[in-house]
């Protein structure tokens, strides 16, 4: 009994290590695919969706522990960020205030999916956190301009995250 307990711990463990990895991985791809605008320094990315699905599969654990992963890995100096920076440099960016928003975003999307809730209002959520990270972080790197900040890291992009939370 004991040894059949202990077989289905370690092979609990090893699923929710391996989704850790692959929604790590998925954030770093989801980086890739940028669109530039030509009035912000903040690309449109799918990093958004990798993010909010980490939360909505792993858990909230699980989902800020992809997170976190990602962010140590390019702080280890893994060019994985949208812009092709890793390292140090990486979070004195305009971009940094997002990314420093994932793993709490994907913690509260996690923690918010439960019986009760509607998927997509854990999911808006999420975004918001990611928006508050991005814009309050951007607002210092555009000199403490709260209007600016939110005029090119915020309000180009509540259309995009609303048609992926509600797809």
């Amino acid at each position: 009994m004991l040894a059949r307990t202990y077989a289905l711990s370690v092979r609990s463990r090893s699923r929710t290590v391996t989704g850790i990895i692959l929604f790590a991985a998925l954030t770093a791809l989801a980086a890739r695919v940028v669109m530039r605008l030509p009035f912000t320094p903040v690309p449109v990315t799918l990093q958004v969706l990798a993010v909010l699905l980490a939360g909505l599969v792993l858990g909230p654990r699980g989902g800020a522990a992809s997170q976190l992963g990602y962010l140590v890995a390019i702080a280890l100096g893994l060019p994985l960020t949208a812009s092709g920076i890793g390292g140090p440099a990486a979070f004195l960016g305009p971009t940094a205030g997002y990314l420093l928003a994932f793993a709490p975003a994907a913690y509260v999307v996690g923690l918010l999916v439960r019986p009760g809730w509607r998927t997509y209002l854990a999911l808006l959520v999420g975004i918001a956190v990611i928006y508050a990270g991005g814009w309050s972080w951007l607002t210092v790197w555009l000199g403490g301009d709260l209007a600016a900040a939110w005029k090119s890291g915020v309000l180009p992009f509540i259309g995009v995250d609303l048609a992926k939370v509600t797809r």
